[in-house]
Formats: C-alpha cells, sequence, structure tokens
C-alpha cells in the first residue's frame, strides 16, 4: 500500500482532500498531515511516503521550497500541488521541479481520483521495475558465481582446458589481470560420527569471511568454493605481493584455527599449490595443492604448507610384497584378525622409510584398500571406495590414516562372513520351518531336501553342521517333544498321539518314546500327567 502526506495549513483543506479520495481504491493510505512545510519535511523524513499533496502556498516554509527539500530527502517522492488561479505562476514554478500533478482549488473528486490514479500506477511501475532489476542483478550474479565455482569443479574432477586469461574470463567469469596465479586447499579434519552438519557450515560461513576479510584485500580477484570437508581458493595477484599473500593466508589459517573451538572437534591446514604465470598451469596448481595438503599426515595439522616437488625417479611401489598374499588369505577365510594384522604391516613398513611423502602414503592407502575391495566386492568397487576415500580424507594423521584402513578393512569382512552365515544358515530355517509343519506326516530327508531345493548329501551335511545332530535324529528329538506334550495336556490315547506326531507302528513309537524318556509313554503321564 503506498503512503500519502498531505500538508496544508487550512485543516479544512487537509481533512476535504482525506474525505474526497476513496482511498483503499486507489490501495493508498493517509499515514500524517501537517500544518505547514516544517512539520511536512519532518514527516517525509520519519515516514518515507510515497507522495506528498501540499498547498503551493504555506506559511514558513513554503510549497517551493518544500519541493526542494522533499526532493533532497527522496528523489522518487511524486508531488501533488494545489493552488488557486492567482496562483498559477507560481504553480508553474513548481511545475518546473518536476511535480507529479497539479490540482486546481475547488478540488474535485474526479480531479483528485484521476491524478492519484495515475500516480500510483506510476509508483507500483517503477517498484516491480526495480524489483525486475533487482532479481536480474541477483540472477547475474548468482550465474557468475556458478561460472566461478565450475572453475573450481572442472579443475578439482580434471575437466579444466582453458589456454590462456581471456578463455578464463569468457568461460568461467575469472579475471587475471595480475601476473600470478595460486590454488590453495583449506582442510578441516573432523570426527563425522561425532560432528554436526551444522558445525561444518558455521565453519565454511567463518572461513568465507576470514577469506573477505585478509586474503582478497591482496588480490585483484579471488574465489573460495566449498566442497565437502575442503575448501578450494584460487587468486590473482601481483609478484610484487607474494609476500604480503603468503602473510595473508597465514592469518586467514591463524583466524580460523583461533576460532576452531566453535565448531567442536576440527582442525584445520591450508595448503598452498606452486605459482604459476599463465591459465593454462592451472591444474598444475591445483595438484601442487592436493599434494601438500597430504603432508598434514606427518606434520601435524594448523600449518601453512607450501607445494613441494615430487621425490625424483617418479611413482614408487610402497605395498609391502607380502600384502597381496595375506589380504587373500583373509578375504577368502573372511578373518578380520588376518586383515587386521595385513593392514598393520602396511603401517609398519611406512615407518621404515625415512623419505616418505604424504601424499605417497595417502595413495598408498587408497592403493590398499582398492585390492581389498577387489576381493571382497568386486561389483561394488565404486561405493566402497568412495566410502573408503571419504573416511581417509577425513584423517589428520598418518596413524589416524591407516587406522582407518584397518577398520574399513575388518568391518567389511565382519559383514562378509555375516552374509555367509546367513546364506548357509537360511536354508537350515527353511527346513526347520518345513518339518515343524509336517514332523506328523511320514516325511523323509528326501521330501525336504526338495522342498528347499538341496541334494541330501549336502542338506545333510550343513544340517549337522549347523543343528550338531542329523536329520533322523532332529525330527525323532521333535516328535518325541510333541508326544511327551499331548501326555501331559491332553487325554488321547496312546495310539492316538502315536497317529498324531508322525509314527505309524506304535511299537515302534514307544521303543522310541522309552529309549528316548527311559520311560514308557504311559508312565511318562502317569509322573507328569
Amino acid at each position: 500500500m503506498l503512503k500519502v502526506i498531505i500538508a496544508d495549513d487550512e485543516t479544512r483543506l487537509c481533512r476535504l482532500v482525506q474525505l474526497l479520495a476513496d482511498w483503499q481504491a486507489l490501495d493508498m493510505e493517509v499515514v500524517g498531515t501537517a500544518s505547514n512545510g516544517f512539520e511536512a519535511v519532518e514527516l517525509i523524513e520519519t515516514l518515507a511516503p510515497d507522495i506528498l499533496i501540499t498547498d503551493i502556498r504555506m506559511p514558513g516554509c513554503d510549497g517551493l521550497e518544500l519541493i526542494q527539500r522533499a526532493r533532497q530527502l527522496s528523489s522518487e517522492l511524486e508531488i501533488v500541488i494545489i493552488s488557486g488561479y492567482a496562483e498559477f505562476e507560481y504553480a508553474q514554478t513548481a511545475i518546473r521541479q518536476g511535480v507529479s500533478g497539479y490540482l486546481l482549488k475547488p478540488i474535485k473528486k474526479e480531479a483528485l481520483m484521476a491524478t492519484l490514479k495515475e500516480i500510483g500506477e506510476r509508483c507500483k511501475a517503477r517498484a516491480a521495475s526495480g524489483m525486475a532489476m533487482e532479481q536480474l542483478q541477483k540472477d547475474r550474479l548468482k550465474s557468475h558465481d556458478l561460472l566461478r565455482h565450475r572453475l573450481i569443479e572442472d579443475l578439482v574432477h580434471r575437466r579444466y582446458n582453458v589456454q590462456t586469461v581471456d578463455q578464463l574470463e569468457q568461460e568461467y567469469g575469472f579475471l587475471a589481470e595480475e601476473e600470478l596465479l595460486l590454488v590453495f586447499i583449506l582442510k578441516a579434519d573432523y570426527d563425522s560420527l561425532h560432528t554436526a552438519e551444522a558445525s561444518l557450515l558455521l565453519a565454511q560461513k567463518k572461513a568465507d569471511e576470514l577469506f573477505s576479510t585478509f586474503v582478497l584485500p591482496e588480490s585483484s580477484n579471488g574465489l573460495l568454493y566449498f566442497i565437502g570437508a575442503r575448501a578450494y581458493g584460487l587468486i590473482n595477484y601481483a609478484a610484487s605481493r607474494h609476500d604480503d599473500m603468503r602473510h595473508a593466508l597465514r592469518l586467514f589459517l591463524n583466524q580460523l584455527e583461533a576460532q576452531k573451538f566453535l565448531f567442536g572437534s576440527m582442525e584445520f591446514t591450508l595448503a598452498m599449490g606452486g605459482v604459476v604465470k599463465s591459465a593454462k598451469d592451472l591444474p598444475v596448481s591445483m595438484y601442487g595443492a592436493r599434494n601438500a595438503v597430504c603432508e598434514r599426515l606427518l606434520e601435524g595439522t594448523g600449518r601453512l604448507l607450501e607445494f613441494m616437488a615430487p621425490i625424483p625417479g617418479g611413482e614408487r611401489s610402497l605395498l609391502p610384497e607380502g600384502y597381496d598374499r595375506a589380504i587373500h588369505h583373509a578375504v577368502e577365510a573372511l578373518n578380520p584378525e588376518e586383515a587386521s594384522r595385513a593392514a598393520q604391516e602396511i603401517a609398519q613398513e611406512v615407518k621404515k622409510n625415512g623419505d616418505i611423502r604424504g601424499y605417497e602414503i595417502f595413495d598408498l592407502v587408497l592403493a590398499a584398500g582398492r585390492m581389498f575391495v577387489l576381493l571382497i566386492a568386486a561389483n561394488d568397487e565404486d561405493r566402497l571406495m568412495g566410502e573408503l576415500e571419504r573416511r581417509c580424507d577425513l584423517c589428520s594423521s598418518a596413524q589416524k590414516l591407516f587406522a582407518c584402513l584397518e577398520v574399513f578393512i575388518c568391518e567389511h569382512i565382519e559383514a562378509a562372513a555375516a552374509r555367509r552365515t546367513n546364506e548357509t544358515t537360511r536354508p537350515i530355517r527353511i527346513a526347520k520351518q518345513y518339518i515343524q509343519k509336517h514332523f506328523n506326516e511320514p516325511i523323509t530327508l528326501e521330501d525336504v531336501c526338495a522342498a528347499i531345493g538341496f541334494s541330501a548329501s549336502y542338506f545333510s551335511l550343513i544340517f549337522k553342521k549347523e543343528t550338531g545332530e542329523g536329520f533322523a535324529k532332529y525330527l525323532t528329538r521333535l516328535r518325541i517333544e510333541h508326544a511327551k506334550a499331548l501326555l501331559q495336556e491332553t487325554n488321547y490315547s496312546v495310539s492316538e498321539i502315536c497317529a498324531r506326531v508322525g509314527y505309524s507302528d506304535l511299537k515302534h513309537f514307544t521303543g522310541t518314546f522309552k529309549k528316548t524318556t527311559n520311560l514308557s509313554p504311559g508312565q511318562y503321564r502317569k509322573l507328569y500327567g
């Protein structure tokens, strides 16, 4: 609803204007009236109206002065002046100052409504246009941010293929005016089981604030983008400011470390990739930052780590020779103790190596994990390796990393053992259910095997292994238990009970019952019936 102020030294005229207009139909509201220009100025400052209706002649601050001061307070304020015929030349001056409407005394309702309706439509159109422009600006900023964030994602996922700074600006909206480009990684390490999502979001928000405070002022352009427990940064700055930039990154990390108590048990590391001078070399800087951040596994967290050149001689195979054989045997036997020892041997071998790098340890653990995953669940490799990488990425030391591998391997071996046990016991459960349902019939081992789809020889083997007794002995025990219950709880004759529990020969039933209980059916009933 549009806000209106009426200013006139004649109270009667103010009242008339209020009564003549249908304010509800116009979607307007009179929020104040003033008897002179000074009061009108105060109301404009206090109430921020959309429309001012004022007499051209008022004591003190007259209409022209009021219009001038109102314009200074609000350039978009719509002003309607009221005057008589004798004041027309005076009113022309006001009109030249850009008033929105002009009403002659005596005021007519039709003229007042027409003027206000026109002004109201203009106000609403301007508001809609302003909202549209604001939304357009927001959309542009959002699109710009999405482009810049895609730059980081393409670097992370190795999809980046830009050769020049012009391409960098055209494809990703990142303007690089200075000589140097640098990728860095801010790494958060925490216990995912005991850290709430809200804590991570709070840490990200604080990191964003500190980046804007300390790092951006030293650069010509920069961005920070969060992917899980990592914030990837890209900055462009002058070569002459390299030391200042390094200092700014150090302050950025120190301030975050100083406030880490706000986020629970969270540790931070900042790793700088190598500085590059060409847009096409940004993947090199990203690679350097990735390797550098792994050095926290050896040097600890809370540090500013810098790119280190790879060890000469290329990639090394650091998996112990016996690991392949040991993990194969552990998986075949589904033995978590053997698997645990195999993982611990990797850690022992690494301790003997004096020149190992953090990224080599990380890659070593993933290689050991992949070998295990291929053995335990080759068809589910991608999902399990994704799970292992997420867990490993939250480890802040080599010790925790090896422990993570050991726990991962043991968990999945135990799960596989449980699945195997379930697969073995399931047919036994089905067989027992079948026997419970049909024990009072002349069933045989072959009948049960046909019902569950197993050969008689294999079923006999696993049945005895799982229950501790053969099929015939289990069936006999079940029948005798039911016979005992019937002898205790019913008046059925022994011959009737014999038939009810699956025996066709009374003599055979009586002999079996006595052999099992050391009592004949009749004696059992006398004692317990």
